[in-house]
């Protein structure tokens, strides 16, 4: 009998022992798998914010270039902005000092020359004469049958007849009215009225071109004006 309470009572104990292993064991388990979730939850973290920290610092070095772009650019263009001021400046000051050149002779002989340059059939010329002809002149005061200039016109030859003539009045706005009657007239007189006043209907408007100032002062020192 007491041998069997002996058997009864040990059996009791080993079985405690079990379950306590079991029960330990349970909450190694859990302990593990706690520590191993948050374990891969402080992974996932750092990598979230490893993930933000490199598009901050994508964000950062985007906004840096893009800051050194747009001063590279204003750069740049105030670079632009400044050559080309400095190109006006340079441009109106060339212009002035031409202006300045042409400053000591007047308007009409400037208008000679230029006229000169644009229609005369040798520009160099030795001496280049100017001839104011009144309204109402003949045009060919060698034919009684010649009509009269409407206006008073102004005449350009050159000293001989090769270097041709311009016959023309001027209109004010960089334009002239251009006659065409020679130097010296040819042909069997009379003409007939007609003739004439076919070469006065026929004018032609003629713009004048600018030339060149050191052309227009060469040819200007070169002008004999009959009055």
């Amino acid at each position: 009998m007491k041998k069997r309470k002996t058997i009864f009572y040990y059996n009791v104990a080993l079985l405690l022992l079990i379950l306590l292993l079991v029960g330990c064991s349970d909450k190694t388990q859990e302990a593990k798998t706690d520590s191993s979730e948050n374990a891969s939850a402080s992974q996932s973290e750092k990598k979230t914010d490893d993930t933000e920290e490199s598009n901050l610092d994508k964000k950062e070095d985007k906004s840096v270039s893009t800051t050194e772009s747009e001063k590279t650019a204003t750069n740049d263009s105030n670079q632009t902005s400044s050559e080309e001021t400095r190109n006006e400046e340079s441009n109106n000051t060339a212009k002035s000092e031409e202006d300045n050149a042409l400053s000591r002779y007047s308007s009409e002989e400037i208008e000679y020359a230029r006229v000169w340059l644009e229609l005369g059939v040798i520009e160099d010329v030795d001496e280049l004469n100017v001839r104011h002809i009144p309204a109402g002149t003949l045009l060919n005061p060698e034919d009684e049958t010649s009509a009269s200039y409407p206006e008073d016109v102004i005449q350009l030859a050159g000293s001989r007849l090769v270097a041709g003539s311009v016959t023309y009045s001027g209109n004010g706005d960089g334009t002239i009215n251009v006659y065409n009657v020679p130097l010296r007239w040819d042909g069997k007189n009379p003409a007939g009225e007609k003739f004439y006043t076919g070469i006065i209907e026929n004018t032609k408007q003629v713009p004048i071109d600018q030339s060149d100032d050191e052309k227009i002062i060469e040819l200007i020192k070169s002008l004999n004006v009959h009055h």
